[in-house]
């Protein structure tokens, strides 16, 4: 029950356990579990490419789909306002959840089992991660692009507001001359829309590199 209490209804039962600590463990079992499948499936595939094929595996959007194949939003609970907005169908609330049913098994099975179960959940898209766009991942797409360019290193930079069961996160990249600024529900998703918003500006840039004011 615990891996399915979203802190919006944690927040209205009076505080109890949210599913949130959960999600951070499955996390990462799903993120070793992939990396591993992905290492031995493709080994003339270099680390760049193998961190695009795990981002494309393990994104939001891919994890809302397999919430979406298991009607996993039903079982979700949710305060009263997340159920008018309807978060039993929004991506992040979806992924978040699948992740802390991984992180759920992990602690109750040990990780053959929660390995069986990555793989149940997401060999399918493993099968096809290698013809997935970059755009699953913009913070490598943004990386590369930057040292493609001569660029520094991205720097991000996040803030968050608002109540514990509603927090919202702002999230700013800088990468050389472009700057990018992305919002979301987690760290993570604000982080990747302002990766995608600094990788537009310096795809935009002329080739050359020329130091041009960035989209903001």
């Amino acid at each position: 029950m615990l891996a399915l209490t979203h802190r919006s209804f944690a927040h209205e039962a009076g505080g109890i356990p949210t599913n949130e600590r959960l999600e951070f463990l499955g996390d990462t079992v799903l993120g070793l579990v992939v990396t591993e499948a992905l290492y031995r499936r493709h080994p003339d595939k270099s680390e760049g490419e193998l961190a695009k094929m795990r981002a494309a595996t393990v994104s939001q959007r891919s994890l809302a789909a397999v919430a979406r194949h298991l009607e996993l939003g039903r079982y979700i609970l949710l305060g009263k306002g997340e159920m008018r907005t309807r978060g039993f169908d929004k991506d992040s609330i979806l992924s978040d959840t699948v992740e802390a049913l991984l992180g759920a098994t992990y602690l109750s099975h040990g990780l053959e089992v929660a390995r069986d179960l990555v793989h149940r959940l997401v060999d399918e898209t493993l099968d096809h991660a290698a013809d997935l766009g970059a755009g699953l991942d913009w913070k490598t797409s943004l990386q590369e692009a930057a040292a493609g360019r001569g660029f520094d290193v991205p720097v991000y930079s996040v803030t968050g507001e608002g109540p514990e069961h509603a927090r919202r996160f702002e999230a700013q990249v800088v990468a050389g001359p472009v700057m990018g600024i992305g919002r979301g529900t987690a760290k993570k998703h604000a982080e990747q829309a302002a990766a995608e918003e600094a990788y537009r500006a310096i795809m935009a840039l002329p080739a050359d590199g020329a130091e041009q004011p960035a989209g903001a």
